[in-house]
């Protein structure tokens, strides 16, 4: 139309509004229910998507950062919250009274792991338990399918009478610091088996030691106090000086005298788990949606994937649908520990269910959910992230990074767990290192025993955000392998001296170049010969990797390191090679040393020097 001028079209402003109120959002919540929150069209949100160069549809999940960026641009302050906070709080809001109700739960029976050194009898403690304590008709050809199962006291004398306690079977060290890895509290209480004839062991410290850092209460059993060289008084003084001060010593932990043989106090020993349980005021709400943690998970051939799963809160239902760490699905079946087939789960009930799409990590939350496509997005949404996150592997800390952080955080404390390859060494190590403690930097020893580094030293390590340090001592090949997988630092060492100015120059931010070491190859020497005008020669079997002739090598006796040098001659039948690869036999014989044992292993090795990151 001749005249006509059209009005001026309207445009976005790229200028964020002034923050207004404050929004709470979940991780991996969409454009969608993103725009619901901060009150504007969908399509607004996405032109301001468009406009940082990134192409979104109404139903695509946004990463934490960008969501709360997003709710920035339109006036609102945004708090991530975790998928389970978010139920939790959906679940509290939903009773009556809303949070006020949510304390006031109903008591849930306590969730108990056994732990203690080999031999001592923490698995004939449980079987007796059980066996004491399940009904007849129950108890007649019980298999056990999974490794938790709940025992109800049925001694008409007990003042605990019909009340239950929930045992797991499964977590061992190495489980138990998995799942406290994964920010799972599981446990509410262990129960510390020491044997009275034998007294305190390197397992028993080690359990001490993983119990304290998960902030658990212990009860300490004193199991076979029938067998007549039983010394429990001078087993109370070993745990006493370790920090474990008996009640009737004036200290603080509950010690029951008992005889899994015999069957005698069991039914103390359980009073007293319920006594504690009772301080801690365990509470549940069974009129919500279900919230677990995964025990243990695996594939059966016949029924798919099965998680055992302890129920913590609320109740699970067949047919209800759930989220496990970033696996979701639907509850097909769930059984018992006694493989009966069961319709819920009420808080503090271990079940294996059977339903879901992928496996999940022991120590995986699990959430139910009432819609099915929630429950897959919030999985597949996971699923990126923990892709993303392999490929960018932050990196734990260590003494390189140590004075970057002090400088941001004030003071920093440093966790250290100790390996060396005797007990004097151990304590004078322990002792110095409690020492250099200084104003901007607290160092304090986890955990400090005899021996190789093991797995289990590794995954406390990784659950503890600590370093470990050998001396004299190395890593076993497995411990080696998920040190380097969970990004754990080991430090190795055979000069006293050489730890402490190591130490002195990371709190300092001071550290010289470090020696990289690559690891080529180990060989166990299953036979030595003795040649005239060469000396000792190893007949050895290549275990993993590759021998060559140009390395230095280390041979260890029982994982503890004998010698240190160079190859001196290396073959295969009667030529020389440069190397031997996986799995052939060969000759080593190593320069200026010639007290080789069979079934010792010599570890090849080169070395470089790598500068250290100290920070500017």
């Amino acid at each position: 139309m001749k005249g006509f001028v059209p009005p001026p079209r309207m445009d976005l402003s790229a200028e964020p509004l002034p923050i207004s109120r404050n929004i709470t959002i979940t991780e991996g919540i969409s454009v969608k229910d993103l725009a619901e929150k901060v009150g504007v069209r969908a399509k607004d949100v996405i032109s301001r998507l468009l406009a940082r160069g990134v192409m979104a549809t109404v139903n695509q999940t946004l990463d934490a950062d960008l969501a709360r960026e997003m709710a920035r641009q339109f006036g609102a302050d945004a708090q991530v919250i975790t998928f389970e906070e978010a139920a939790a709080k959906e679940a509290a809001e939903e009773l009556t009274g809303g949070e006020e109700a949510a304390g006031q739960g109903v008591s849930r029976p306590p969730v108990v792991t056994i732990m203690g050194h080999v031999d001592h009898g923490k698995t004939k403690l449980l079987d007796a338990i059980r066996k004491t304590n399940v009904a007849e008709g129950e108890a007649g050809g019980i298999t056990q399918h999974i490794g938790a199962y709940k025992v109800q006291i049925v001694d008409p004398q007990s003042p605990a009478y019909g009340r239950e306690i929930v045992f797991l079977d499964t977590p061992g060290h190495e489980a138990f610091t998995r799942m406290r890895a994964r920010g799972a509290k599981v446990t509410d209480i262990v129960v510390l088996v020491v044997a009275a004839d034998d007294g305190v062991m390197p397992q028993t410290l080690e359990a001490m030691d993983h119990a304290s850092a998960a902030k658990v209460p212990i009860i300490v059993a004193l199991n076979k106090i029938d067998k007549p060289e039983a010394m429990p008084e001078r087993v109370r003084k070993q745990l006493a000086d370790r920090g474990l001060m008996p009640e009737d010593w004036g200290g603080q932990t509950v010690f029951v005298e008992v005889s899994a043989k015999q069957k005698t106090n069991l039914n103390l020993l359980l009073e007293m788990i319920c006594l504690v349980a009772d301080l801690q005021e365990l509470k549940a709400t069974p009129d919500r949606p279900a919230t677990g943690v995964v025990i243990e998970a695996k594939l059966d051939r016949g029924r798919g994937n099965v998680a055992t799963v302890l129920v913590q809160n609320g109740t699970l239902r067949i047919g209800d649908y759930f989220v496990v760490g970033n696996v979701f699905g639907r509850v097909r079946a769930m059984f018992d520990d006694r493989g009966n087939a069961l319709e819920e789960a009420p808080p503090s009930t271990p079940v294996e269910v059977l339903g879901l799409e992928g496996l999940p990590q022991a120590g995986d939350q699990m959430v139910g959910v009432a819609e099915r496509d929630k429950a897959r997005e919030v999985a597949q949404y996971r699923e990126q992230k923990a892709r993303e996150a392999q490929l960018a592997k932050s990196t734990r800390v260590s003494l390189e990074g140590l004075a970057e952080q002090i400088k941001a955080a004030g003071v920093k404390e440093l966790p250290i767990i100790l390996k060396g390859d005797v007990q004097g060494s151990v304590e004078v190590l322990a002792d110095m290192l409690g020492k250099m403690s200084n104003e901007k930097v607290k160092l304090k020893i986890l955990h400090a025993s005899v021996g190789a580094i093991t797995e289990t030293d590794v995954l406390l390590a990784s659950a503890s955000e600590a370093v470990i340090i050998g001396f004299n001592v190395r890593p076993e090949r497995k411990a080696q392998e998920v040190a380097e997988q969970e990004g754990v630092e080991i430090r190795l060492h055979t000069i006293i001296y050489e730890l402490q100015d190591e130490m002195k120059k990371a709190m300092a931010g001071l550290l010289e170049p470090t020696i990289k070491e690559t690891h080529l190859g180990r060989a166990e020497v299953r036979e030595t010969f003795r040649i005239p005008k060469v000396g000792m020669v190893a007949g050895c079997y290549v275990q993993d990797g590759a021998i060559k002739r140009d390395a230095e090598v280390r041979l260890l006796r029982d994982n503890v390191q004998v010698f240190k040098g160079k190859i001196a001659s290396l073959r295969r039948f009667k030529e020389d090679v440069a190397e031997v690869r996986n799995g052939l036999e060969c000759g080593i014989s190593i320069a200026n040393y010639g007290d080789v044992k069979i079934g010792d292993v010599i570890e090849a090795f080169v070395t470089e020097r790598v500068a250290a990151e100290v920070p500017a």
